[in-house]
């Protein structure tokens, strides 16, 4: 394993739902190093392109359980919060939390699905402070009370969300999108850092 990487790209200059890069600070595992462990651990074959998925090969398993977390919290929304709101979520936390990459990447799904471009951006602008009316604040501000103190998340955050017309999967929904993404951060802020495109 090589030593600290050093880029010398400049950081992006706000939050955006424009693509932004990632440059890890250790390196990854160069693509001709993965092993059927790793590839395994990937889940998706095309994940062995993108630098973050190779560092977090080091140990296959641990991605592939991560993974198969992060699949089903975006991706079986047969029950539970429509797939724009799940975005929403993890938009908010990674705006709270400070992880220009993450919200980038959520707030493009968040606007997609919902059709609500220009109330994605006033968070992405604003923070989650913004007002996207009541359903989507009530689902940012859970999520920011979830990133600052998640023990500190109780029956007020519960109560608003059933006031927005959340049911309990809809509410368990907030919460899985929130807390992974609040810890997805903090690993992606601490491996790497964004770059500007």
């Amino acid at each position: 394993m090589t030593g600290t990487l050093t880029d010398d790209r400049p950081h992006p200059e706000r939050f955006t739902r424009a693509e932004v890069g990632w440059t890890p600070h250790i390196a990854p595992l160069a693509e001709d190093e993965l092993t059927e462990r790793h590839l395994d651990g990937l889940v998706d074959a095309a994940r062995a392109k993108n630098e973050y998925f190779r560092l977090l090969a080091r140990d296959p398993e641990v991605l592939r359980a991560r993974t198969l977390v992060d699949k089903d919290i975006f991706y079986n929304t047969a029950e539970g919060l429509p797939r724009a709101d799940r975005e929403l979520s993890a938009t908010a936390a990674s705006r709270h939390n400070g992880c220009v990459f993450c919200a980038s990447v959520h707030a493009r799904f968040a606007a997609h699905f919902s059709k609500r471009a220009d109330d994605v951006d006033r968070l992405l602008d604003e923070g989650v402070t913004a007002d996207p009316g009541e359903r989507w604040e009530a689902v940012v501000s859970a999520s920011a009370a979830l990133t600052d103190t998640p023990s500190a998340f109780g029956e007020l955050d519960i109560a608003r969300l059933r006031e927005a017309g959340l049911d309990d999967l809809e509410i368990a929904d907030v919460v899985h999108g929130a807390a992974f993404f609040n810890w997805a951060n903090r690993l992606m802020l601490s491996l790497g850092r964004a770059v500007a495109p």
